[in-house]
């Protein structure tokens, strides 16, 4: 799957390109990327295969150094937040809907 830009959104100090790239198994996910210089800032998704999602549904992980994620993600547009969570280990993932299946940019 090519790589593209959902959209460009503030997380924490960084402003930043949100790109949808896909894990092995064929998931969507969704990695942050500076827009100044292009450095990698975060992954703002898990993969956990044994959830069952949908294919437009992501797990934003919102803890440890990724805390506030959900809430960039939701102010930009990028996702929308679901009422389902899973665990993750001692955390908590929340599944969300890509905004957009049909996605603007390629990279």
């Amino acid at each position: 799957m090519s790589k593209y830009v959902l959209g460009v959104m503030r997380f924490k100090t960084w402003l930043c390109k949100a790109v949808l790239e896909t894990y092995s198994n064929g998931r969507p996910a969704i990695a942050l990327f500076d827009c100044e210089n292009g450095s990698p800032i975060a992954c703002a998704t898990v993969n956990v295969p044994e959830v069952p999602l949908s294919s437009d549904e992501i797990i934003v992980k919102d803890y440890s150094e990724n805390t506030g994620m959900l809430e960039a993600l939701v102010a930009a547009g990028i996702v929308n937040v679901t009422d389902k969570t899973v665990p993750i280990g001692f955390a908590i993932g929340h599944v969300c809907k890509l905004a957009s299946v049909d996605v603007p940019v390629a990279l």
